[in-house]
């Protein structure tokens, strides 16, 4: 509780779990315990992620020929689904029947 309240014997204001004047939650033993077990998590991943499997000499360009080879088969994906292109003369060749040439 605030020290005010208990003073002056105020209420807290609104929802006493919300807000600006909101009651204080009580820190348990289990949140405690909680909280210690996430930061040796992160500090196990912390340690994991500074020492890297690959050098970075390794690492550069290690995967360009699968990169390029999963690239060339999205390309050919699209382009199957794509339609063939169509051009105007395949549309207006009809029109072309009755055409007379005059000399």
């Amino acid at each position: 509780m605030f020290l005010t309240t208990v003073l002056l014997r105020k209420r807290i204001p609104g929802k006493q779990w919300i807000g600006k004047y909101r009651r204080p939650r009580v820190v348990t033993l289990s949140m405690k315990q909680a909280m210690i077990r996430r930061l040796e998590i992160e500090a196990e991943n912390e340690y994991w992620l500074s020492r890297p499997y690959l050098t970075r000499e390794q690492e550069y360009k290690h995967n360009t020929e699968e990169r390029h080879a999963k690239w060339e088969a999205l390309k050919s994906l699209l382009k199957a689904k794509f339609p063939e292109h169509r051009y105007i003369s395949d549309h207006l060749n009809h029109l072309n029947v009755s055409k007379k040439w005059t000399s």
